[in-house]
């Protein structure tokens, strides 16, 4: 299993971002995918999630009406667009693979412990 995200970076306060996740290894179509942050000296936070088909999404609430997450199954790539990026934003990100679906991430701890490599994304003015 194979994880890389890419595409963060330093923003100021109400920009964008768009980061990506290259997935390899295993059969991406037929898992629920997550994102989940960690920022310096606190623990992982899940951020969203996805069905197997795109079409069902989640989100914390911090991030409701800002973070788009998607899916492009042919090309085993997982997408979260972040908009009007705030500084308690600030952390790794990293995709991880669901253990359970998608619809329970809010209520439970829904992805797996193996995350591969993150994307830093800093926002400050």
């Amino acid at each position: 299993v194979q994880l890389v995200a890419s595409g963060g970076g330093m923003v100021q306060p109400g920009g964008s971002l768009r980061l990506s996740c290259a997935a390899s290894g295993f059969s991406f179509s037929s898992v629920d995918m997550s994102w989940v942050r960690q920022a310096p000296g606190k623990g992982p936070e899940w951020v969203s999630g996805i069905n197997t088909g795109g079409l069902s999404t989640y989100y914390r609430d911090s991030v409701k009406g800002r973070f788009t997450i998607s899916r492009d199954n042919a090309k085993n790539t997982l997408f979260l667009q972040m908009n009007n990026l705030k500084p308690e934003d600030t952390a790794l990100y990293y995709c991880a693979r669901n253990a359970i679906p998608a619809d329970f991430c809010a209520v439970a701890k829904c992805y797996e412990s193996h995350w591969g490599q993150g994307t830093q994304v800093t926002v400050s003015s």
